[in-house]
């Protein structure tokens, strides 16, 4: 549940045209569902503006079923992540009104209870190679789900600066940026000595050996001397709009 959906309740109780009890009914899940599996927090939205995320790498398919039927029933937007296609296909098989994102790896569902933020800037998703899309796509519809207007830039590296560079205005004109690469880790320190708006790294489990899944990237983004750059984790694109909203917010 968010702001407007309290808004409404408290709205219609003043006019008369529901009931305290009857929205107290509607409450009373709001804080937390115990399940044999899980505790759902119904009231993270309205408490941190975000929505509760499924991390669904380690969860059993009955697991995730569970789960995510509990959370189509609220009115908040559903989003688990880390779904493999093999689960994907035996949840959608048992659950409607859910989407997968196959490059991603996203299950999205309740769609029509995202906010979204109409007076907020966009969120610019860069990736230095196509081998980054994966993450940045987990990026780019976590921050769909979140209400926040996103672009991408894919394939810009810095292997050919010159295609970065041709993107300089969207680059200024963005609220925030995504920058998702691999290998050395090099583009978000270019794109962060190109900008004004705060650059959140992520470090991709992508290259040779020394990158040693990931280890090289976050290392070279993590000593950067580029003004404005935060770091998240290996891999993590949904951390990474968890941030990006977090900044973006109006």
């Amino acid at each position: 549940m968010h702001e407007t959906e309290v808004e409404k309740l408290l709205n219609q109780v003043r006019t008369g045209s529901l009931s305290v009890a009857e929205a107290l009914g509607q409450l009373r899940h709001m804080p937390l569902e115990q399940l044999p599996s899980a505790h759902l927090d119904h009231h993270r939205q309205l408490r941190t503006g975000q929505p509760e995320a499924v991390f669904a790498e380690t969860k059993t398919t009955e697991q995730l079923i569970e789960i995510l039927g509990a959370l189509l029933r609220q009115k908040n937007p559903v989003l688990a992540t880390r779904v493999t296609p093999d689960k994907a296909a035996a949840v959608l098989n048992r659950l409607a009104g859910l989407t997968y994102h196959d490059t991603g790896r996203i299950l999205t569902g309740n769609r029509q209870y995202v906010a979204r933020k109409t007076d907020a800037g966009a969120v610019v998703i860069v990736t230095a190679g196509t081998s980054d899309l994966p993450v940045a796509e987990e990026a780019r519809i976590s921050l769909e789900m979140f209400g926040q207007p996103a672009t991408t830039i894919h394939d810009v590296g810095v292997a050919g600066l010159h295609r970065v560079l041709s993107y300089s205005k969207q680059l200024r004109d963005a609220a925030a940026l995504i920058v998702v690469a691999g290998m050395e880790g090099a583009l978000p320190s270019v794109v962060a000595g190109m900008v004004a708006a705060p650059v959140i790294g992520v470090p991709t489990s992508v290259g040779y050996g020394t990158g040693t899944g990931g280890f090289a990237a976050l290392l070279g983004m993590l000593n950067s001397c580029a003004p404005g750059l935060a770091v998240v984790n290996i891999d993590n694109g949904f951390g990474a709009a968890c941030m990006a909203a977090a900044i973006n917010r109006p």
